[in-house]
């Protein structure tokens, strides 16, 4: 089949340990998934669905371990922020899944950046309009390397954390979270069918905050990995 104009470089995560390449599909996100950093944005913490918004896929930004990636500020905002996740790469597809069998198609984890224009999102949301100008702009999702399940450390009470100038900004475990990664999965797949090469960043813990031309943010999963970068 011939395309009318070049065809876009497909987007893809490297995998941790050799040359592989992760697809990526569709980037599904959970809002206000840690009771504490639902609080800092003045929402209520209390157990309702989730809820969920989307990148797109080209917005991954590949950070291997070990290097700093530079990372452009992006237009139109002055209060960009960053928020730590666990991501979720889906490796079988489903739709309406059990809770009890969401963890098989589960093909590994990583560790992203849900980099966020504050300014546009708050002012989206007061007027009560998507959120899209403040989330799904250009390289807004940097990614570790991912680790399959078999490699991953145990994931339930993970620590998972995030430095600014090598200052603490973030700390918590992966069990802080208010829905699981099962329920996370189960519940999405009432919505949507995944499918292979789907990522989910499922929340990020309180701290959050604002960053600016120069600094430098690590941030990690244990037993995941970590990823640097560096605001230019």
């Amino acid at each position: 089949m011939a395309y009318a104009i070049p065809q876009p470089t497909p987007a893809a995560v490297p995998v941790q340990g050799g040359d592989a390449l992760f697809p990526v599909r569709r980037i599904y996100c959970v809002g206000r998934n840690y009771a504490a950093h639902a609080r800092e944005m003045g929402s209520d913490p209390t157990r309702e669905p989730p809820f969920f918004f989307c990148k797109p896929a080209d917005a991954v930004v590949p950070a291997h371990a070990g290097r700093i990636v530079d990372l452009p500020y992006p237009l139109a905002t002055s209060n960009l922020h960053y928020e730590v996740e666990l991501v979720v790469a889906i490796g079988r597809g489903g739709v309406n899944i059990p809770v009890n069998e969401a963890a098989a198609h589960v093909w590994g984890y990583g560790v992203g950046l849900d980099m966020t224009r504050r300014d546009l999102q708050f002012a989206l949301r007061d007027k009560g309009r998507p959120w899209e100008l403040g989330k799904a702009f250009d390289r807004s999702a940097p990614i570790s390397p991912l680790v399959a399940v078999a490699a991953a450390g145990p994931m339930d009470r993970a620590p998972i954390w995030l430095k600014v100038n090598g200052q603490l900004r973030q700390s918590a475990q992966v069990a802080d979270m208010i829905w699981s990664v099962p329920e996370i999965i189960a519940n999405l797949s009432t919505y949507f069918r995944l499918e292979p090469g789907d990522l989910i960043f499922t929340g990020t813990p309180e701290g959050v905050g604002p960053v600016v031309a120069g600094d430098v943010i690590e941030a990690g999963v244990d037993g995941v990995g970590s990823l640097s970068v560096r605001i230019v």
